[in-house]
């Protein structure tokens, strides 16, 4: 406030002359003048929005944002003073800041104002008739669509709901990340599982045919690329439609049976590595091991 003061206010000659330079000379140094001589103006106007969501500081460099916009626009032929100008914008840089950071649903500016157009227009057929009045009368003295001032009710409606955030058992508030999922990314552990899934069922296609898992791999895109139709996947391995459904039906019966065995674990063992032998049963009685008869060979 005291670099404010330090700047004098501006006489209606020193601000047309100010207007003059920053329209016709792009004058920085003007602008800059008139943007400083004009701060007590957002001051005063920012305490009137007070204690509606927003500390007054913010309000104040809305404000100044609005108070530049009007610096570049005035235009001295116009005869009004620059105060009369500048009142406006600096007004609606606010109002769009307070609607936009208090509102936890988004109302465009321009629908604030055909709400409160709405609202007047209301209570003054209401005083006048003694009657709410219809749509269609509301429509004609508003001078707007009937259609039109449907949506007005509808945007009237969400700016009247509730807008204290519900909280959680310890007391923190809920933010709204925490009551809408968000559909278009996956949560880690969804990410985490189907990687460690899909890891799983690699390594069961491993434990199968090599032509079978193929098919299961180019029909559901294992192999990095799309899923195949049937009739793609058959001119690929080089057999029918019909023979690739066969396949791939069969496949799919053999993990299902791998998937539900009691130990899945002698299914994923290395590429290449032998599958453990059985251990032998009970020996058989009166005969030592390998005083069995033997099979004769053939060269």
């Amino acid at each position: 406030m005291k670099q404010i003061n330090e700047v004098a206010l501006l006489t209606p000659e020193q601000e047309k002359d100010l207007g003059w330079r920053i329209i016709n000379d792009d004058d920085q140094g003007a602008k800059e003048h008139m943007i400083k001589a004009n701060l007590r103006l957002v001051i005063a106007i920012s305490k009137n929005y007070a204690h509606r969501g927003l500390a007054l500081a913010d309000l104040v460099e809305e404000g100044n944002i609005g108070l530049i916009r009007a610096v570049e626009g005035f235009d001295p032929a116009q005869g009004a003073r620059f105060s009369t100008y500048a009142s406006w914008w600096i007004k609606q840089a606010i109002k769009r800041t307070l609607i936009n950071a208090v509102q936890p649903i988004h109302i465009p500016a321009y629908m604030v104002e055909l709400i409160a157009r709405y609202k007047q227009m209301q209570r003054k057929f209401e005083e006048e008739h003694g009657r709410q009045p219809s749509l269609s009368e509301l429509s004609h003295s508003m001078g707007i669509a009937p259609k039109k001032l449907e949506i007005v009710k509808r945007a009237m409606k969400a700016r009247n709901a509730p807008t204290q955030a519900p909280t959680k058992d310890d007391g923190d508030t809920v933010d709204f990340s925490d009551l809408f999922q968000d559909n278009r990314t996956q949560d880690p552990e969804s990410k985490v599982t189907d990687r460690e899934d899909l890891g799983y069922i690699l390594k069961l296609l491993d434990s199968i045919d090599q032509r079978d898992a193929r098919v299961l791999r180019l029909r559901f895109g294992l192999e990095g690329q799309e899923p195949l139709t049937l009739k793609q996947i058959g001119e690929t391995v080089g057999l029918t439609r019909e023979r690739v459904r066969q396949i791939a039906e069969e496949a799919l019966k053999k993990l299902q049976a791998r998937l539900m065995d009691d130990k899945p674990s002698q299914w994923l063992r290395p590429a290449g590595e032998a599958a453990p032998v059985a251990a032998p049963t009970a020996k058989r009685r009166g005969r030592p091991p390998g005083s069995g008869r033997k099979r004769p060979t053939t060269d």
